[in-house]
């Protein structure tokens, strides 16, 4: 039996400056029909930043959505058209104020598929040069370093809870010495 539903219709809910909210209905491979609410995402990118001290670059942030503070790589969202390595350099500038003399894709994957077709894009930078950070107004950060050995009992000890820095600290922690 295939796995593919088909689109039998669909009903736009939410419009908002982030995200986007459809309900469609969908045909599934048994032929009954049932819907499935999902989130439009831009998308957005994050970064592994590596310093040469071999320290990787956390933002703290308070995420609401979460009610706590979270400590992260850098991320941020796509703008309209934007190309991911050009938003991941924008991202890693404002929130860290570091530029990467090498940066690299690693790979790409979905954040959540069971509710939102946002794609996260996963970069790997390194040979950082320090300017000054330049948040967006609404973003107040704390910039941290941390060996990928602290980072690694950091997720076992449930300190660090956000998934794409999770994925992207396991990445470099096992591809390291090829990157």
């Amino acid at each position: 039996m295939e796995q593919k539903e088909v689109t039998v219709g669909t009903n736009k809910i939410f419009e908002g400056k982030i995200i986007n909210l459809r309900v469609d209905e969908v045909k599934l491979p048994n032929g009954k029909v049932t819907t499935r609410e999902i989130v439009e995402h831009p998308g957005g990118v994050s970064i592994v930043a590596v310093t040469d001290k071999e320290k990787i670059l956390l933002v703290k942030q308070y995420r609401k959505p979460a009610e706590e503070s979270l400590l992260e790589i850098p991320a941020g969202k796509l703008e309209k058209g934007e190309e991911p390595l050009i938003c991941a350099k924008r991202e890693l500038l404002e929130e860290t104020g570091y530029e990467a003399g090498f940066i690299k894709h690693l790979i790409t994957f979905y954040t959540t598929p069971g509710f939102s077709d946002e794609k996260m894009y996963l970069y790997f930078a390194k040979d950082l040069k320090k300017y000054t950070a330049q948040p967006d107004e609404d973003e107040f950060l704390e910039v941290y370093e941390y060996t990928p050995e602290e980072l690694w009992e950091m997720i076992l000890q449930n300190q660090i809870k956000d998934s794409k820095t999770i994925i992207g600290i396991l990445y470099y922690f096992k591809m390291r010495n090829s990157l």
